[in-house]
């Protein structure tokens, strides 16, 4: 059976709504969950459901397991949203450069 830390998941929580520069009352407002609620999960003083987990992932446009694995969390875990944030701006042409660069580079990360 495993074990689930919701310690580590209130940290994580925390560390995830801060680098948002967001107050608890901010995530309450945004995942739709009581502020009172936000304060007890992040310092593991009661068991977040799974709803709620999702709720608070979706507000702070992550994925569950970088909230729940810290091991995903702290690597270098891009995901498309991140790729798509980084590239919402670009014109045609800079897209196009930026997907010869990433095709040379995967390319050249394969073969060494």
């Amino acid at each position: 059976m495993i074990a689930v830390n919701y310690i580590s998941i209130g940290k994580r929580i925390k560390e995830l709504r801060v680098a948002k520069g967001w107050t608890q009352a901010k995530l309450a407002e945004e995942s739709g969950i009581e502020p009172s609620n936000i304060s007890h999960i992040e310092r593991a003083a009661t068991k977040l459901s799974l709803p709620t987990l999702i709720n608070i992932a979706n507000a702070l446009g992550v994925t569950i397991d970088e909230i729940v694995f810290d091991s995903l969390a702290k690597s270098s875990h891009i995901s498309v949203k991140m790729i798509d944030e980084i590239i919402s701006d670009c014109s045609p042409e800079e897209l196009k450069a930026l997907a010869q660069i990433i095709r040379t580079t995967k390319n050249i990360l394969r073969n060494n």
